[in-house]
């Protein structure tokens, strides 16, 4: 991935550079979690027991409230990637370490919400055996490759982003196969706490499913990283952090925007500062859309995010 510098009508390639060490590296992400992932730092090197003798390089809470591993090489190891699977696997049977440390970094009062658990790999490259090996894995892992370069430019790109799929149904002899995929979804649901694009649109309206379905295709379409993060109240639209929430209710769709309200002068009459307020999702602009025309106002300030967050 080449870097120029431009100077005049000439373009300058920009020497690539290294980290002295994988601590180096580690600590820069440590120290700009917000920013980079939208995330809130929570331990460094966090201790697994004498029994699993390991150390999670970084702990940190997602702005969905969900665990997030950060793991870290400076050169190309598929040991990375098997790090990272036994320390998902150890978290989901520590839950309670886990909440210990957030209420020790965040607060007592900080919640977990543990229907999913983010786990991003970091180094220079992969292999295309361990990028095939994740693919087939059930895990929600996102593979990341930086490079520095001279000028103290960092770029990471995502090379792989697990997304989310439904569940498939299969019909039961005797039994109405509507029922039972409805209660294997519910049964599903309730074991993994998980949640699916469909059960938001489930007993809406079809002119609100139309409506979402338009403002899907237009996020989805703004990035091939973007990834949907259906949530229990909401869908997340993300690539390192969340750029939009979509809130989907009876009469209208609601969107909650990365953006600051009190940088865009004045708001169309749909839009709302809720930076003050409660509310499902991430993000103080809210829109209100009930139409196409309402979309395509949307779609504005939808765009604007994507670019803000450094889409």
């Amino acid at each position: 991935m080449p870097l120029f510098d431009i100077a005049g009508d000439k373009l300058v390639t920009i020497e690539q550079s290294a980290f002295s060490s994988e601590k180096e590296l580690q600590s820069l992400i440590e120290a700009n979690l917000g920013p980079v992932f939208s995330c809130r730092f929570v331990a460094s090197e966090f201790s697994t027991g004498s029994q699993h003798a390991g150390r999670i390089d970084t702990l940190a809470l997602s702005e969905d409230n969900n665990p997030v591993i950060v793991e870290y090489k400076k050169v190309e190891s598929s040991e990375l990637i098997n790090q990272s699977l036994f320390y998902l696997y150890w978290l989901q049977d520590h839950r309670g370490d886990f909440e210990l440390a957030v209420q020790k970094a965040l607060g007592n009062d900080s919640q977990v919400d543990w229907s999913d658990i983010r786990v991003i790999c970091i180094a220079p490259n992969y292999r295309k055996y361990d990028i095939h090996a994740v693919q087939v894995m059930s895990a929600n892992i996102e593979l990341w490759k930086y490079r520095l370069y001279a000028n103290s430019t960092l770029h990471l790109e995502e090379v792989f982003q697990r997304g989310y799929s439904t569940t498939s149904t299969i019909s039961e002899d005797g039994k109405n196969p509507v029922m039972v995929a409805a209660g294997r979804k519910a049964a599903i649901t309730r074991a993994t706490a998980s949640y699916t694009f469909e059960e938001h649109l489930e007993g809406k309206p079809e002119r609100i499913k139309s409506l979402v379905l338009a403002l899907d295709d237009f996020i989805l379409g703004l990035d091939p990283a973007m990834e949907k993060a259906p949530k229990k109240q909401y869908i997340a639209y993300r690539i390192s952090q969340n750029i939009v929430c979509i809130e989907v209710q009876k009469q209208r769709v609601l969107l909650y925007v990365k953006l600051d309200p009190r940088e865009l002068g004045d708001l169309p009459a749909n839009a709302r500062d809720v930076s003050s307020i409660g509310h499902y999702g991430t993000g103080d602009l809210e829109l209100a859309v009930r139409n196409e025309e309402e979309i395509e106002q949307a779609k504005h300030f939808i765009e604007m995010a994507y670019k803000k967050v450094g889409g």
